[in-house]
């Protein structure tokens, strides 16, 4: 038991690692096209509030929503796992 408690809390810091680098990652890519974006296109608004109000967008799109798959998949192999080996 102690074992797969240990399993559970190192995966969870290292999953939490994953998760923000990539959400990092993800935010510094989309601010990177928001910049492009306004650059290229008519300057109807200071770029500061444009990039914000599109990152307002980011944050609510199914896009950001994706990457808590990276708690959810190992999560769920892990359990698949478990089940198939105790049970099959």
């Amino acid at each position: 038991m102690l074992a797969f408690l240990q399993l559970i809390v190192v995966g969870f810091v290292i999953l939490t690692i994953i998760y923000v680098g990539l959400s990092m990652y993800s935010r510094r890519v989309r601010r990177g096209k928001l910049h492009v974006k306004w650059h290229k296109g008519p300057r109807l608004v200071d770029l500061d509030s444009f990039v914000q109000r599109g990152l307002k967008r980011y944050d609510r799109s199914i896009r950001r929503k994706l990457i808590w798959g990276v708690y959810i998949v190992p999560v769920g192999l892990v359990i698949l796992i478990i089940y198939l080996t105790n049970f099959s």
